[in-house]
């Protein structure tokens, strides 16, 4: 009898979720019991807003040109209008008010949605009530629109004429109301839900809600479930996803299952996704309707069973626009064409106008003219229909009213973030002593020693300190910040103050993106901590687009980035018993100068005694992003004074002198850099004695942080590490060659330098010192090479 057979009569079981706290409700059913929020009137205006919105978005890609994602963008429309005209509690008048409501655009690809939306919304502000607007640098004006998908060094004259913002292709912090960058691969959603999170910790009783758009695409990347699992597991209820489901990304229109029909990419449904992480669901069959949508949004605000919620809008891309699904993605009508003035045409025929016909070259200056002048007609329409500018108006003053009437406070034992900044009162560098106490023979490890200094912060500024790990929180030591600390991890409900939170598991991606968000929120240092080999090359993505958010938001508010730390633990071959797979010498070549200049910091201490004043010195340079770089092995209290190495403040210049040349000597013997715990640890314990005895007159050099030393003043990097010492300088590193060429510039320098991929190969597996010793880096071939070098200097 054959397999197939001998299981014939055996059935397959479809296995249903367990227990979820979670619910599920289609509003289609829901409105039969519950009676309308809107009067046909009130249905009718917003229709109105509607079309005038979606024109917009049209316009925008005609006169980019033909730049930007107008489907997404139309096919949401309706979601957001509902949102910011009904649903939202929120101050217009207040961009960064941390106690409303925000909405969090995590499909950045809707970026002309948003810019378009935000747009109008000011102009029925500006029409109905002016005393509502901001100041400009805290408003979308429809002047801004010239901005779209433009550099800042756009030259056409309207653009300076109306000091129009130069509007990146997807959303940044340059935009009022918006707190992080979003676009990438899926880092939008766990971004959002980190400032969910930062939201729920400061304002406990009565949390803003962070409203998520999205769409089925954004929902496929790996570090999106990451976050689901993340904010249902913590509880946070103040996360309410809106899912524009439209079922077509750039190259499919059948993302997910449909019914009995497979999906291309995944095959699940955006509704049944949600419920797998047990998030509520509230599943809105017509995403057009706008009885529907605001039922279905009020209903969400009514859950109080303590989970996130995602609503589930059934769309379709491009609605109305003449392209539908994936064609509609990234591209749309060509520039001034007749399918484009055809999408103009239910405008001109609702409001009896019409829209401004471009002919001849199109020359930047000219399609400039053309833009502002199709935008005056948005303008003009808006002006003559005082009813739809009223309409708006009157709701964006009821959102301000509500947020008043809620009377929403920061819990009273609300962390104290900028106790950590404070010049006088604040931590220092050489405040060291106070809190730590090192003996010379003890045995400390860097990652212990960072996870102490980080409890020191934590407990200066009441909490403010939060830490997620890969599963590793102990194993990096990045539990020991929550020492003190109610034990555990975070729970919205049941354990509120812990300071420990777990994003999804073994999770680097998602966390990243997670912490990257809660630093934006601006309450707290958020803290991740993996192994350096995964956590630097996973979590980069999201610190280069916080960094590009912070930059976004100082370029506006002036003040200084908000930091988040990713601390890259089990650094570097001395975590050999892993092997190659996890001891890597190529993270610090992800991160260090890869990024703008006060951007991200790496730490790179060799003795744990730096830790404090290079970690603290750090801090205060407020970096959008602060990467330092531990070890796993416990490491030996050294003597610095009896060895004649500098107090360890001088850790905080980013370079400093274990040993200087004498320049009064006869022979001079070179210069030798050295970078990294590993061949620093070796270098002082078995190679400076040895230079001792032997009377080698050489600068020996050690590299804490190369970001650190590039932001001195020039005449202080020169008065430290003179330029013409890299020309003759050699170089031993625990990392890759190229994160030591700052300091290396000659190739007879270079070709002498030790580093662990020296001779072509990964490193196997061992203890620490076998494997330093495969690599040629320890002390025995550190001491060999470096006399080598002294002699060929001395000759």
């Amino acid at each position: 009898m054959g397999l197939q057979e001998m299981f014939a009569s055996v059935k397959p079981e479809r296995p249903s979720l367990g227990p979820r706290r979670a619910v599920y409700y289609d509003i289609a059913k829901v409105a039969q019991d519950v009676p309308a929020f809107l009067n046909q009137e009130e249905e009718s205006l917003f229709s109105s807003i509607d079309l005038i919105y979606r024109t917009l978005c049209g316009i925008l890609f005609n006169f980019v040109p033909t730049s930007g994602h107008p489907g997404g963008s139309i096919s949401s429309g309706r979601i957001v209008e509902s949102l910011i005209y009904n649903s939202m509690d929120y101050n217009f008048s207040d961009p960064d008010a941390s106690k409303a409501d925000l909405l969090s655009y995590a499909a950045g690809h809707k970026a002309m949605g948003l810019y378009a939306m935000w747009a109008l919304r000011n102009e029925l502000v500006r029409a109905s009530h002016p005393d509502l607007l901001p100041g400009i640098e805290k408003q979308l004006r429809l002047e801004d629109m010239l901005g779209f998908r433009r550099n800042p060094t756009q030259e056409t004259p309207l653009f300076k004429e109306f000091q129009a913002k130069a509007l990146d292709g997807h959303p940044t912090p340059l935009v009022p109301f918006v707190r992080i960058a979003t676009g990438p691969s899926g880092v939008g959603v766990p971004a959002s839900v980190g400032l969910a999170f930062g939201a729920m910790d400061i304002f406990r009783s009565d949390p803003p809600k962070i409203h998520i758009l999205e769409g089925e695409g954004g929902m496929t990347p790996g570090r999106v479930h990451e976050a689901l699992a993340a904010a249902a597991s913590a509880q946070l209820s103040n996360a309410i996803m809106h899912l524009d489901w439209n079922q077509a990304s750039i190259d499919s229109n059948r993302v997910c299952r449909d019914g009995e029909t497979p999906g291309e990419y995944v095959q699940w449904t955006p509704a049944e996704l949600a419920l797998t992480h047990d998030w509520n669901v509230v599943y809105v069959p017509n995403g057009f309707d706008f009885q529907q949508i605001q039922l279905a949004q009020k209903l969400a605000h009514s859950l109080d069973n303590g989970q996130p919620t995602m609503i589930v809008y059934k769309t379709v891309k491009g609605w109305k626009y003449g392209i539908e699904g994936k064609a509609s993605h990234g591209a749309g009508h060509k520039f001034c064409s007749e399918a484009y003035y055809d999408y103009l045409r239910p405008f001109e025929e609702e409001f009896n106008v019409r829209f401004p016909r471009f002919s001849g070259e199109a020359t930047p200056d000219r399609v400039e003219a053309a833009f502002w002048d199709t935008l005056l007609v948005i303008r003009s329409v808006i002006e003559s229909h005082k009813e739809i500018a009223e309409f708006a108006g009157e709701r964006i003053v009821a959102a301000k009213e509500r947020l008043a009437k809620r009377q929403r406070t920061p819990r009273k034992d609300l962390p104290q973030l900028e106790r950590l900044y404070d010049k006088q009162a604040g931590p220092k560098p050489e405040d060291s002593a106070k809190y730590f106490s090192f003996a010379p023979g003890d045995a400390v490890t860097l990652r212990a020693t960072l996870g102490k200094a980080l409890n020191v912060v934590n407990k200066l500024t009441g909490g403010a300190v939060i830490g997620a790990a890969a599963d590793l929180l102990n194993s990096t030591s990045v539990s020991g910040l929550a020492q003190d600390f109610p034990a555990g991890l975070y729970n919205a409900k049941s354990n509120p103050d812990a300071r420990l939170i777990a994003v999804g598991g073994i999770c680097e991606d998602a966390m990243g993106a997670f912490m990257a968000g809660l630093a934006a929120y601006g309450y707290h240092l958020s803290v991740t901590s993996s192994y350096a080999a995964f956590i630097s090359a996973m979590e980069h993505t999201a610190a280069r687009v916080h960094g590009i958010g912070q930059q976004a938001r100082a370029s506006v508010d002036g003040k200084p980035y908000k930091t988040w730390i990713i601390v890259n633990a089990h650094a570097g071959v001395k975590t050999g018993e892993d092997g190659p797979t996890h001891a890597d010498p190529q993270a610090l070549q992800v991160l260090q100068e890869n990024f703008p200049r006060d951007v991200l910091i790496t730490l790179t201490p060799w003795d744990p005694q730096e830790i404090w004043p290079l970690f603290i010195a750090a801090l205060r340079a407020r970096p959008a992003v602060l990467a330092p770089f531990v070890t796993r092995p416990a490491e030996t209290i050294v003597d610095r004074q009896k060895l004649g190495l500098p107090p360890v403040e001088a850790a905080t210049k980013g370079i400093y002198a274990f040993r200087k040349a004498d320049p009064a000597k006869k022979a001079y013997h070179g210069t030798v850099v050295l970078h990294g715990n590993g061949v620093a640890s070796e270098f002082v314990h078995h190679v400076l004695p040895g230079l001792d005895k032997a009377g080698i007159n050489m600068n020996v050099f050690y590299v804490t942080s190369v970001e650190m030393f590039n932001l001195l003043p020039e005449a202080e990097q020169r008065a430290i590490f003179p330029p013409e010492l890299a020309q003759e300088a050699m170089g031993i590193t625990d990392f890759t060659l190229p994160t030591i060429y700052r300091w290396i510039r000659s190739e007879e320098g270079i070709r002498r330098t030790l580093y662990p991929f020296r001779e072509g190969k990964y490193l196997g597996s061992g203890k620490a010192n076998k494997v330093l010793e495969e690599a040629g880096i320890n002390g025995p071939a550190q001491l060999e090479a470096v006399l080598d070098y002294a002699h060929a200097m001395e000759r």
